[in-house]
């Protein structure tokens, strides 16, 4: 493996040189946050949504629009998954969907890209009590069963960021052999949750901000859809007092979280005692030796959010870990050779390229079986595969084409 990411993907052993203006992993990660990228990146989605057996909805994200340019079913497709309350409307997320997904003639890749957005992120309605944390994967996998449906001779490959690459890691673990993704990109994953968590609430001052900032965008999530999300008895049991907390931490938002039911999940979880058990379960530094496919992680050494990094992947030798020196929590902002700063010449990402090295490879020249996962049958009036009846989708009305860099969520703050 470590020989396969050698040689293709060159970027990776230039090495990473941080921008001179941007020259910590704090100012890596406000740029990200503030910094204004509507004018680069820009992506053409066609949302497409979905119902769950459970009644909750997700919106998939697709580039390009099948009517707009005309793509074999074969494509490869980039299946992406956003931080904890991002969307395909991150400029981080467009930053590798735009060029994976332009044209071969204008240098991208001419790949088909789908962002899953979780429940209630980026637009997407919540039409049940539930929503979605870090450590829960029925969603990934029910929308995985629609994409491979959808095309069903095209290769997967899994793209996370932040929350969403821990989503993407665990759910490559817990399907090993059967995974529909012939590959994985982790970018800045938070990998072991409780050290993430406590850290941030108890640490300086400013790791209490992000703490809190991080905290502050779920509370605005569900109070944006407090009605439908009343009918889960245990959040209305937990949300007056969450609400009553003049500043609330990711520790203390999480502690409703422990007490959740998780009876869906694939490895049998039930609720929890508190955060604390709760993180160390959903975490994905502790299942990276059931990974079955290609993974490469890249994280930053300042990383201000993530801090502990499973430097071993696990013993597995299908993992590649790059961590490098700078670069913040997805930001990897960069000078060029030539010493101009990327934030005067269009504010890319130096993770771009090695990203889309790996891209190709596992794209175009990995080997890989004929089939991936599970056959996909009938349930009722849902779409599931065999031997997960509690699973399945079916496509409802909605969604419509939209563009990525125009879309904003009101109350949340981005880059997470």
């Amino acid at each position: 493996m470590r020989t396969f990411v050698r040689s293709k993907c060159p970027s990776l052993r230039k090495g990473y040189h941080a921008s001179r203006l941007l020259f910590n992993g704090h100012l890596q990660t406000a740029y990200g946050v503030y910094g204004d990228f509507s004018t680069v990146d820009r992506v053409l989605y066609d949302r497409k949504l979905i119902r769950l057996v459970d009644g909750g909805t997700l919106a998939l994200d697709f580039t390009p629009p099948d009517d707009e340019r005309y793509l074999r079913g074969d494509t490869p497709i980039v299946v992406t998954f956003h931080g904890l309350t991002g969307g395909s409307n991150e400029a981080y997320v467009r930053s590798i969907v735009a060029p994976a997904t332009a044209p071969i003639s204008e240098g991208g890749l001419g790949y088909r890209a789908v962002v899953i957005n979780f429940r209630g992120c980026a637009g997407t309605p919540v039409t049940s009590e539930q929503l979605y944390h870090g450590g829960n994967t029925d969603d990934a996998r029910q929308a995985l069963m629609y994409i491979a449906h959808k095309y069903p001779k095209a290769r997967l490959i899994g793209l996370g960021f932040s929350l969403g690459a821990n989503v993407l890691v665990r759910y490559l673990a817990q399907e090993g052999d059967e995974s529909r993704l012939v590959a994985g990109c982790a970018l800045g994953c938070p990998w072991d949750l409780h050290s993430v968590s406590y850290n941030l609430s108890n640490g300086t001052w400013l790791d209490r901000m992000y703490s809190r900032t991080l905290a502050q965008n779920m509370l605005t999530l569900i109070k944006t859809h407090e009605q439908k999300l009343a009918r889960n008895p245990k959040l209305t049991e937990a949300l007056p007092s969450l609400l009553a907390l003049p500043a609330p931490t990711l520790w203390d938002f999480d502690a409703y979280y422990a007490k959740v039911d998780h009876h869906n999940d694939p490895d049998g979880a039930c609720s929890f005692d508190s955060p604390g058990d709760f993180y160390r379960w959903a975490s994905s530094h502790n299942v990276l030796s059931d990974v079955r496919v290609p993974l490469l992680a890249i994280n930053a050494d300042d990383d201000p959010i993530v801090r502990d990094l499973p430097v071993d992947v696990g013993g597995n030798p299908l993992v590649s870990l790059v961590v490098t020196r700078g670069g913040g929590h997805l930001g990897w902002f960069a000078s060029d050779r030539e010493g101009v700063d990327v934030l005067r010449k269009g504010r890319t990402r130096w993770v771009r390229q090695p990203v889309l090295e790996w891209l190709r490879a596992t794209g175009e020249d990995l080997i890989v079986g004929v089939s991936r996962g599970r056959q996909l049958c009938s349930n009722g009036e849902y779409k599931s595969e065999v031997g997960r009846p509690a699973l399945g989708w079916r496509e409802v009305e909605g969604g419509g084409k939209f563009k990525g860099e125009t879309l904003r969520v009101k109350g949340v703050t981005r880059g997470f």
